[in-house]
């Protein structure tokens, strides 16, 4: 199989790629076209049916898996393919596995470390708090070890969200060592494991991965901030103050009002999970930019997460 990280401008290919969307448009000058997205685990292709009324493109819906054949060329610095002829292809002529995005860590390993977090956390409120969502909760385990971390952006794969949140995690542990006693560290290692948990309501599973009505009208913040608020209902004496405290780290994780956060952090647990949190959004997603043009050693254009325009590293072997 090809996959779509190994496809280059000037190819031409036909192979069995997901149909994660389809879209009608039309051009400047009135003509009917389809824009494709295609799908595989190593990502996403951009693809244009220019002529959908001719022969040989079959009837296909998103979510079909079908074989394209067409030529792979380049619009706006970013690959494209220009596709000729589709089949809708049938179970039994693809393995679903090649076709979704997973984590390249191992998903237990991982879930093992963060449980070892977990357990390291002393306060009994906070350590009673973690285990409703990740220990006790099967459901709510199940779909935490298989969800992404977003749509698209940084850790969009299975396991992503997992990933990111055992990542920030270990940052925040290391920010408790660094600064002491500055930081509480059971109350920054919750809400690191907490801030994000409302992706799981925010975006659907794969294949789909796109966002619910939940995630549309809420979003995974106060999503998130909800199902924190009513497991720590449960929990008999649970300390007021801490309670807002937990609360107030995971609506600020996002740091700034026009990054979709509903407060700025107002203590220093917040502004340590959201340096966290950032940090490690931003480096994923540079990771993600520099291995999806492995072959390429010039300019990358510009990223809208990072806000500049992107090259990898040259000057040192």
């Amino acid at each position: 199989m090809r996959y779509i990280e190994q496809l280059r401008e000037g190819e031409s290919v036909r192979e069995i790629y997901l149909c994660k969307n389809k879209q009608s448009a039309v051009t400047k000058n009135g003509k009917p076209y389809d824009s494709v997205l295609l799908q595989d685990k190593t990502g996403t292709l951009d693809a244009k049916i220019w002529d959908p009324n001719s022969v040989g493109i079959d009837d296909f819906d998103a979510l079909d898996y079908i074989e394209v054949t067409g030529d792979m060329t380049s619009f706006n610095g970013m690959l494209q393919m220009s596709i000729k002829r589709v089949r809708k292809v049938h179970e039994g002529e693809y393995v679903p596995g090649d076709y979704l995005p997973v984590s390249e860590k191992d998903i237990e390993e991982m879930y093992k470390e963060l449980i070892g977090l977990v357990n390291s956390v002393k306060n009994e409120y906070l350590k009673t708090l973690l285990k409703k969502f990740f220990v006790e909760n099967s459901e709510f385990i199940t779909e935490f070890k298989k969800h992404s971390a977003a749509k698209s952006v940084h850790h969009g794969f299975i396991g992503g969200l997992l990933e990111h949140t055992l990542s920030v995690a270990k940052l925040c542990d290391f920010y408790s060592m660094n600064y002491g006693a500055v930081l509480k560290r059971d109350l920054l290692i919750t809400v690191a494991m907490l801030h994000d948990i409302g992706k799981i309501w925010e975006i659907s599973d794969f294949p789909v991965n796109d966002y619910t009505d939940d995630g549309q009208l809420l979003g995974h913040i106060i999503i998130g901030t909800e199902k924190v608020s009513a497991a720590i209902s449960t929990i008999p004496g649970f300390p007021k103050q801490l309670a807002a405290e937990v609360k107030h780290c995971i609506l600020a994780h996002h740091g700034e009002y026009e990054y979709g956060s509903p407060k700025k952090p107002a203590i220093i647990e917040a502004l340590a999970l959201h340096y966290a949190d950032n940090t490690d959004a931003k480096i994923q997603t540079m990771k993600e930019l520099l291995s999806s043009n492995a072959d390429n050693n010039d300019w990358l254009g510009f990223n809208r997460l990072l806000d500049t325009n992107v090259r990898r590293t040259l000057g040192v072997e």
